[in-house]
């Protein structure tokens, strides 16, 4: 049975797609963070919000920081193990 290679991504393809979904997925935890920094301008300028929605859109930030550093720091590991590999 023959591979179709020509259904693979090159290396440079595949370096620009984890690229861009890197990026996008970055894009997105920092549209969570300007939203709870804007939900909580809000409270305290005394505009009608609900707590309840300014605290849930806090703790969603925090959530999408902490998983994100964590992917990062599981990233570097696997980094670090690939470069101590003998080759």
């Amino acid at each position: 049975m023959k591979l179709d290679r020509s259904a693979q991504p090159t290396p440079y393809e595949a370096q620009q797609s984890f690229g861009t979904y890197l990026k996008d997925a970055i894009q997105e935890v920092n549209d969570v963070q300007v939203k709870s920094d804007v939900m909580t301008k809000r409270l305290i300028m005394g505009e009608d919000v609900d707590l309840h929605n300014v605290m849930i859109t806090a703790q969603k930030a925090t959530i999408a920081l902490n998983a994100t550093m964590e992917i990062r720091n599981k990233v570097v590991e696997a980094y670090q193990e690939i470069i101590r590999m003998p080759v």
